[in-house]
């Protein structure tokens, strides 16, 4: 029973699945993080059965595209698009921590949050079209659906190892609770990250590889920005985080396609 009402947990907070409604308990929050990276897996799923759709229906390669862009942000409501553009603002800003901070909380948008999300889009688009219009194109999307659960999974060790910008909020808050369960949190996220990558490997060899590097790279520059700039990680770079991870899980992929002649 407290599986159940753990993964409920997990999705209803990090996803806009529908979970059964019941009234939260500490000790329900205390592993969801060693659920948290199998909303990823729901992702990868379903980024595949568009791939599929694109394949049996012949669909256009920029509509099919456009949908496979859209995928992460229907499943999670978009709550680390959020995050990302919160962190692009405050990056842009070139204030004090203190002010970084503040931005934010700040629920208002700025110019620099929609330019660099319409970035981000263009290049994730570009290399979606890079990835479905190649010779290998199905071990290239299940490569790529396999990063859904490795971008999740390194979070989720993120949120366990690194450290806090702040005494407060939701992330500060999960983190002291899954810390009561460290040990066992920390296992699975390992783990989590271990399998996702062996899957990428095996699907994808040498382009799952670089897939993992670019992962790996995006999460050594999170931990490096998130210190630098806010003294720590926050909800809003933990957003940020995953919104970059599937960026650049996706550009070396496509990347990797182009080097080794599989357009």
């Amino acid at each position: 029973m407290r599986l159940f009402r753990t993964i409920a947990v997990a999705f209803s907070q990090y996803s806009r699945i529908p979970m059964p409604r019941f009234e939260w308990h500490d000790e329900d929050m205390t592993y969801s993080m060693s659920v948290f990276p199998w909303v990823g897996a729901v992702i990868g799923i379903l980024f595949t059965a568009v791939y599929q759709l694109y394949i049996r229906f012949s669909i256009p390669a920029f509509a099919a595209a456009l949908l496979m862009t859209a995928i992460p942000v229907l499943v999670t409501g978009g709550f680390h698009i959020d995050g990302f553009m919160d962190v692009s603002d405050a990056l842009s800003s070139y204030g004090s921590r203190e002010d970084k901070l503040r931005i934010l909380k700040d629920p208002h948008i700025g110019a620099f949050a929609v330019i660099r999300l319409g970035l981000l889009a263009l290049f994730y688009i570009a290399a979606c079209m890079i990835i479905i219009s190649s010779r290998s194109s199905g071990a290239l999307v299940y490569t790529v659906s396999a990063g859904f659960f490795l971008s999740r999974a390194l979070s989720a060790l993120s949120v366990l190892t690194f450290r806090s910008a702040k005494k407060e909020g939701m992330l500060y808050y999960e983190a002291e609770t899954a810390g009561k369960g460290r040990s066992a949190n920390l296992a699975f996220s390992l783990i989590w990250t271990a399998v996702s990558s062996a899957l990428m490997i095996l699907t994808g060899h040498i382009t799952g590889v670089i897939a993992i590097i670019a992962a790996i790279c995006s999460f050594g520059w999170y931990k490096y920005k998130s210190y630098k700039e806010f003294g720590g990680i926050t909800g809003d770079t933990a957003g940020w985080f995953v919104s970059v991870c599937e960026t650049a899980i996706i550009c070396g992929s496509a990347v990797a396609a182009i080097l080794i002649g599989n357009i």
